[in-house]
């Protein structure tokens, strides 16, 4: 009887060794989820963008590039100009709504692709936007900015891969190869 009662008793102290070990594996964030940032945190990363930027496109012969920034807005939207200055020049504006952060990019194709920020993609140095939507554009047929992923190599680094898409597949992807000014 002190066998099968020790022996019960052992059985119960693994038992609970094990729930306690399950406890604390639920209650640890997954390096996935540790590893996220949320549209306003990104967002109040994106504001210390603010002032010029050059670099490259990571193309053969790497054409020059000029970003400028601009915190606007009372602080409530960032203005990101892609080539300033140039028959090309476009603009895209970042904000949250609500919770979320989102983008609204004003090409010189003359559409408006609407982007928001994916938290679930996105990292503290690396912020993924999707598209939702747009205007001037029918997005199983134009060509249009279909994604944007921004690495931040650090404060004074970054790369902008802009994902273009056409008659509802991805069509190229631009690169910029970017460095504070």
């Amino acid at each position: 009887m002190r066998n099968l009662h020790c022996r019960a008793l052992s059985l119960s102290s693994a038992l609970f060794a094990l729930l306690v070990a399950a406890s604390l594996v639920a209650a640890t964030p997954s390096a996935a989820s540790a590893a996220s940032i949320t549209g306003s945190a990104a967002y109040q990363q994106m504001t210390k963008f603010a002032g010029e930027w050059t670099g490259t496109t990571q193309t053969p012969g790497g054409s020059p590039v000029s970003v400028v920034y601009k915190v606007t807005s009372a602080g409530k939207t960032v203005m990101e100009t892609l080539f300033p200055g140039t028959d090309h020049e476009m603009v895209s504006m970042y904000h949250m709504d609500g919770p979320e952060l989102v983008m609204t990019h004003y090409c010189s194709a003359g559409n408006q692709p609407h982007l928001r920020f994916n938290e679930s993609k996105s990292t503290p140095n690396e912020f993924v936007f999707d598209f939702v939507g747009g205007t001037n554009l029918d997005p199983a047929r134009d060509g249009h900015i279909h994604g944007l992923v921004l690495r931040l190599k650090s404060n004074n680094q970054m790369e902008a891969e802009w994902t273009g898409y056409k008659d509802g597949k991805k069509s190229d992807v631009m690169l910029f190869l970017l460095s504070r000014k």
